[in-house]
């Protein structure tokens, strides 16, 4: 048959059906590899703008951390399930897109002045109550920034925090709304309950109705399917003893470490911004007159309290506290590293406008002796060299096990131990069989039917373990005998709770007739009284509370509403509503502006949600 193709192929039928093909190819397949091959760095694009693939992964770390952070240093962050925080973070992305598009369409603006004074003056920033560029790198560095990546950030999320208080800020709502809301919530109701027990031991259960039951759900009654894995486990712990720190290289670093030290500078700057009330020439001007009031001896502070144009500074006289080298602008940087204590610079333009600058103090950097450093840079050196030799022994044991059809081969070469888990199931075990990335190895086709060994597995950056199937149980149908009782318990419970709901809704049909006196006991119990319950009622269910307060209100005072509600334990409870109390009393202005503030919070908080709704429904949006 080949050859009948390869025969036929030559002949002009098969060149005119392959020229068919190419023009297909030409029209439609081209096209679609062009996308594939420009989109392949790319997320997904929302309205033509670009979010890429490392910003998606960035996101999926940074959900991750803070995971990590708010559920604590024990969670196994393996136990995340990729797939659904990569989804979740690509939504956040796309929905912070369209809201930065949203602002920008909506002309928010937040100037670089205002996010220098933000970063300025923000605490975490600072070191005895001053800026310090050193503390400032060592947050963002945290947070895997660099100092430009911050600044982005930042002035992205004012921009949406401009465009959610605009939004949700406008909310508002009348008096009338107020007062409505605030007689719904000062409501209260006068009830009764009476409670029908539920009893198992009451109802019977033949053994034809626990065969039937066990035969009709027979996939509830398996043995749980489990495996026993070997594995050896590599910790990067053990490498430390295995390398050595030298005193050139222990100097070297100390040289390195030191020479990032640079001193700290106490700037003051007024500013005058170029902006649609000045122009260029105009702000020079008057930033020069400002410079001849000061040669002639007025004091910088007042005058940068009466002229500069930064908010933030000028009250405190145009200090912007300690700051090292990279915080501001070039031109505003080699300008202040120019000027001797005291003095003040000539005017200097930079993208906010035109500022002068004076040095008010100068900083020398704290330089610690070598012996102080001398454990800290063994500690980096050793982890550089352990850090390697860790990769490549983890390369090492991948490689062994992949030839190995065991994990005896690989242990003794590396010489590592091979351990044995308990039995474990699809759900997990504890410690090492409670990772998710190991329950995946071990259940896998490759390890759990081929009797392959795994790949090397990271469980966390310190530690890398490779597995295989010792043993697999199967799940098995359990025998009647060894289930008969928990059905025939959860046959009675059903029975005693459904037998408590029939009893009950006669009583309440019989109730609503007149048939059953209202004060009339129910097997020996009577009706408990609550009067003036409110919506948050304590000692009462929350789910009787639910049902009770959207009951009608009683048409008379001898006209009761009548309900029932099944309770989480099976209990069937009657509920009597006697009537409903309006309160009377008139709201203090206190009380109406609580109110107020909630509802329009609250109504601010919907225009901003259907506003991001609208986004979107707008918006293009393209996921690869």
């Amino acid at each position: 048959m080949l050859q009948n193709i390869r025969d036929n192929s030559q002949g002009w039928i098969a060149k005119t059906i392959i020229g068919v093909i190419i023009a297909l190819l030409a029209l439609t397949g081209f096209d679609a590899i062009f996308n594939a091959t420009s989109n392949r760095q790319n997320a997904a694009e929302v309205n033509g703008d670009e979010i890429t693939l490392d910003q998606l992964s960035e996101a999926v770390n940074m959900q991750r951390r803070q995971l990590q952070q708010q559920l604590g240093k024990d969670f196994d962050a393996s136990l995340l399930d990729e797939k659904l925080l990569r989804e979740a973070a690509l939504k956040g992305l796309i929905e912070r897109k369209l809201l930065l598009q949203g602002a920008k369409d909506a002309d928010f603006a937040f100037s670089q002045g205002s996010i220098d004074q933000l970063i300025l003056q923000t605490p975490e920033f600072q070191v005895d109550g001053k800026f310090n560029a050193d503390r400032f790198d060592q947050v963002i560095r945290q947070m895997n920034y660099n100092r430009l990546q911050f600044r982005q950030m930042l002035e992205q999320e004012m921009l949406i925090g401009q465009l959610r208080a605009g939004l949700a800020g406008s909310g508002f709502v009348t008096d009338a709304e107020v007062e409505a809301f605030a007689r719904l919530e000062k409501q209260t109701r006068d009830f009764a309950t009476l409670t029908l027990k539920a009893d198992p031991a009451a109802v019977s259960v033949s053994d034809d109705e626990v065969k039937a039951y066990y035969d009709g759900h027979s996939d509830q009654f398996m043995s749980p399917e489990q495996v026993v894995i070997e594995y050896v486990e590599l910790k990067k712990s053990a490498f430390f003893s295995q390398v050595e720190a030298k005193e050139e290289d222990l100097k070297a670093q100390y040289q390195k470490e030191i020479s990032n030290l640079a001193e700290q500078r106490q700037a003051a700057h007024i500013l005058v911004e170029v902006n649609d009330k000045l122009n260029e020439e105009q702000a020079k001007a008057k930033i020069e007159q400002i410079k001849q009031r000061l040669d002639k001896g007025e004091d910088f502070a007042a005058l940068a309290k009466e002229f500069s144009d930064d908010s933030g500074s000028a009250a405190n006289g145009g200090d912007l506290g300690f700051a090292g080298p990279g915080v501001y602008e070039p031109a505003f940087e080699e300008s202040l590293y120019a000027l001797k204590q005291g003095e003040v610079s000539a005017p200097v333009r930079t993208q906010y406008g035109w500022h002068l600058i004076k040095l008010l103090g100068v900083q020398a950097p704290d330089v610690p002796s070598f012996e102080s450093l001398k454990p800290k840079l063994e500690h980096d050196i050793k982890a550089q060299q352990v850090e390697q030799r860790f990769v490549e022994v983890s390369k090492e044991l991948e490689d062994a096990a992949f030839e190995a059809s065991d994990l005896a081969q690989p242990a003794q070469e590396l010489n590592l131990e091979v351990k044995t888990s308990a039995p474990f199931g699809r759900e997990g075990g504890e410690g090492l069989t409670a990772n998710r990335q190991v329950l995946q190895a071990a259940f896998s086709p490759e390890v759990l039917e081929d009797g392959a060994n795994s790949s090397a597995i990271e469980l966390d950056p310190d530690t890398v373990v490779v597995l295989r199937a010792k043993e697999h149980k199967k799940p098995e149908q359990l025998a009647l005998e060894k289930v008969s009782d928990s059905i025939r318990q959860h046959l009675q419970s059903q029975k005693a709770s459904e037998a408590a709901k029939t009893k009950g809704d006669a009583l309440i049909a019989s109730l609503r007739e007149g048939k059953t006196p209202i004060e009339q006991a129910q097997d020996g119990q009577s009706w408990q009284v609550v009067e003036a319950a409110t919506r948050s009622q304590e000692g009462v269910d929350p789910v009787l509370l639910q049902a009770l307060f959207r009951m009608a209100k009683p048409a008379a005072a001898d006209k009761p509403e009548f309900t029932g509600v099944k309770l989480n334990d099976g209990d069937y409870v009657v509920i009597r509503l006697n009537g409903v109390n309006q309160s009377e009393e008139k709201l203090s202005e206190q009380e109406k502006a609580m109110y107020s503030r909630f509802l329009a919070s609250r109504s601010g908080q919907q225009d901003f949600a259907a506003f991001r709704r609208q986004l979107e429904e707008k918006a293009k949006i393209e996921r690869f």
